[in-house]
């Protein structure tokens, strides 16, 4: 990669940023407007079910980002140019990830010191939840071990596809395990979704919202890893050449 690529990477789908920014706005917007204000109290939590609207779709971005680096990751390894293109964006997925996974954490704690009067406990699913997130910044410590990009992706890409198959054992985990915390609510086995209609809407809509930010987020930070690695490669242009220059005089 040289300095001449650099004008192309800023300009890549800027216009498709702009958008998912607009996007996200809007429907975090009304996430948190409908969350506070027009969703009705649980009968059982009482205010306490609001914390949902970011708990939940946090946690499914979060999953969303794991399997966007996981199926980057292989791409990369699969493919025959080796892209670095997919190496940069599970990067940046996984990076996106890692904080929503931690928003998951801290909503799910904050929301356990309510209904549970503790904010932690080693539940099945906040322990499989925990190690997933710790196993995501060893993933991230890796990438920042040194080396050339390429080798960056190849140990990465291995890391990425062994860390993705933990996603499943976390999802079942309350149905695995005897587990306080509850089974799904939208996406349960029987298809019966009991909830307020209001409530279900708003919290599709953080859904969204949170997804669509997740590709907003995405976007910028591949972007930025993208002209490191052209400046990277650059600089290392450069002092090839002089090394050359200097044993040639």
């Amino acid at each position: 990669m040289t300095t001449t690529e650099l004008p192309a990477i800023k300009g890549v789908g800027t216009q498709a940023t702009r958008l998912y920014g607009v996007l996200a706005l809007i429907a975090l917007g009304w996430v948190l407007v409908g969350g506070l204000f027009f969703t009705p109290e649980d009968v059982v939590q009482g205010d306490a079910v609001r914390i949902m609207y970011v708990h939940v779709p946090t946690a499914w971005t979060a999953y969303l980002a794991f399997i966007v680096t996981g199926v980057a990751s292989a791409c990369w390894l699969l493919g025959k140019k080796h892209s670095m293109g997919f190496d940069r964006v599970a990067g940046a997925s996984a990076e996106v990830g890692v904080a929503f996974m931690a928003l998951t954490l801290i909503s799910g704690s904050l929301w356990g010191r309510i209904t549970w009067g503790t904010f932690w406990v080693w539940d099945p699913r906040l322990t499989t939840t925990a190690f997933l997130f710790v196993t995501y910044l060893g993933y991230l410590a890796v990438r920042g071990l040194g080396g050339s990009p390429h080798q960056r992706a190849r140990r990465s890409s291995v890391v990425a596809l062994l860390a993705v198959l933990e996603i499943p054992l976390v999802h079942f985990s309350v149905v695995l395990w005897r587990s306080l915390h509850q089974e799904a609510s939208v996406l349960s086995p029987d298809g019966d979704i009991k909830m307020d209609g209001i409530m279900l809407f708003t919290l599709l809509f953080g859904v969204f919202g949170f997804s669509v930010l997740f590709a907003w987020l995405v976007s910028h930070r591949q972007r930025i890893m993208a002209m490191h690695d052209a400046q990277r490669a650059s600089a290392l242009e450069v002092a090839m050449a002089d090394r050359l220059q200097e044993a040639s005089s």
